[in-house]
């Protein structure tokens, strides 16, 4: 059996000002609408002799990304894996390993693949996993390598070697990481070196045994936090204590680089790993001066821009080789050769804890989402977005009252001793001290404006008595 285990990890830092550290990279819609995460699950869903699908992610990204994935109805059992926090791929791999072993034995074979990348021509892409399975299976650790189709000096490349006998790839001479242009250059007129795309194909057993030997110390420590955990259950919370001990290190510094059993397939898919605003651009159509535009905008006398914005138009006048991204509570602009200077500002953000490094103004919560409208001293107004079957926490207010106002849809409230439906143009007080709770028994989201008014209002001012989703 093949057994795709997906990496959602990682915080999107270059994509900012859409990509926060609470809703990263993989979640970011592209132009048909869907997000990387969901691409990704659907070229998966194309692959033959695939049932179980592994996704290693941070705890707190498990209810968006189940929902992702339950939003597609590809009929996948999904196993998760939940990080406590983040140690890099060499420890998720070997975790998800461990848990492979555990389940399906030790011929089974990994396919590992980031939720970041986007690639085209899912028959090409099916075609080049099975050159790779048949690859693992003869006991190599197999490599997917890109055609480069210009020279990009942030991607790593491979050298290839020599052919193997069966055709199916080659050997590995070397790994070059993000060369400068003058080398890219020489590499692109050579023809015998790929872009590393990140992706890896192997069987259970050869890769532990690989890396039981050139790391070690990753090996032990997954094995102890695998210890930990329960394989027969499909939602696994690693271990805190043990799991933050291992070595943060990645798959190719750990194992791939070190190993000479290393295959390489070439493919010749389309393939971007989606790493900067620059690349992001390119998926949108340009008109005749080169411009590109999500969203509503107005551009006079301007070349070569990329201007994307949720809501608010957005008017540029002389300008050239600019990408502007809006969003409801930050605006980035930055020169085009420039973008890969924005996870400089989301350091600084994070460095001065400014909280538009970490959230949007809407917050996805298991349940729904919020957005804070407005506030100011002694008051907060929020939009409240109920998905259908959902509720929030059965809670309490130690400094703050909240007054409800339905604007589509109906609520179930229990506020205090009583329990009442609150229906479209009604509302209802809930004042401090008292236990609470929201529901949205219908079959459509429930929508309500909250205004909170009180000596304070921070979101740590809840204390939770039940909680289906077990925050409590």
């Amino acid at each position: 059996m093949l057994l795709p285990i997906i990496l959602s990890g990682g915080s999107g830092t270059r994509l900012w000002p859409v990509s926060r550290e609470a809703y990263p990279k993989p979640f970011i819609r592209l132009p048909n609408g869907k997000s990387l995460l969901q691409a990704t699950l659907a070229r998966i869903a194309a692959l033959d002799h695939v049932s179980d699908v592994i996704t290693i992610t941070n705890k707190e990204h498990y209810f968006p990304t189940r929902d992702e994935y339950q939003s597609m109805g590809f009929g996948l059992n999904h196993i998760y894996i939940l990080e406590p926090c983040a140690r890099n791929t060499a420890p998720a791999i070997a975790i998800g390993a461990f848990y492979a072993l555990a389940r399906y034995g030790n011929d089974a074979t990994l396919f590992v693949l980031p939720a970041d990348h986007l690639i085209e021509k899912h028959n090409l892409f099916a075609a080049s996993v099975l050159k790779a399975q048949t690859l693992a299976q003869q006991g190599f650790l197999v490599t997917f390598g890109i055609k480069p189709t210009y020279p990009e000096t942030g991607y790593g490349y491979i050298e290839l070697g020599d052919q193997l006998n069966d055709g199916k790839g080659h050997r590995v001479l070397r790994f070059i990481e993000k060369p400068s242009l003058e080398v890219v250059q020489s590499f692109l007129a050579s023809g015998k070196h790929l872009w590393n795309s990140g992706m890896f194909c192997f069987t259970v057993s050869v890769f532990l045994d690989r890396l039981k030997v050139y790391a070690p110390d990753v090996y032990k420590g997954a094995l102890a936090c695998w210890h930990c955990c329960d394989p027969k259950t499909d939602k696994i919370d690693l271990d805190a204590a043990t799991f933050c001990q291992i070595p943060s290190i990645s798959i190719d510094y750990a194992l791939i680089e070190k190993s000479d059993q290393l295959a390489v397939v070439p493919c010749n898919f389309d393939w971007s790993d989606i790493g900067s605003w620059d690349a992001l651009s390119r998926l949108t159509p340009a008109d005749p001066n080169g411009n590109r535009v999500v969203g509503e905008a107005v551009l006079m006398d301007s070349r070569n821009c990329y201007v994307q914005t949720d809501s608010r138009l957005i008017a540029a006048v002389g300008l050239e080789n600019v990408i502007i991204v809006d969003t409801p509570d930050a605006l980035l602009v930055a020169q085009r050769d420039s973008v890969q200077g924005v996870k400089q500002v989301t350091e600084q953000l994070k460095l001065t804890n400014h909280p538009t490094h970490r959230q949007h103004s809407t917050v996805v919560r298991p349940w729904g989402t919020y957005s804070v409208l407005e506030e100011g001293t002694g008051f907060k107004i929020k939009r409240i977005v109920v998905k259908p079957g959902e509720s929030l926490s059965f809670q309490m207010h130690h400094h703050r009252s909240e007054h409800w106002v339905v604007v589509s849809g109906t609520a179930k409230v229990i506020n205090g001793d009583s329990e009442m439906l609150v229906r479209t143009n009604e509302s209802t007080f809930v004042p401090a001290g008292n236990k609470h709770r929201l529901e949205n028994p219908g079959a459509a989201d429930l929508v309500i404006i909250e205004v909170q008014s009180g000596s304070y209002l921070g979101e740590d001012d809840i204390i939770r008595f039940d909680d289906r989703y077990g925050r409590s």
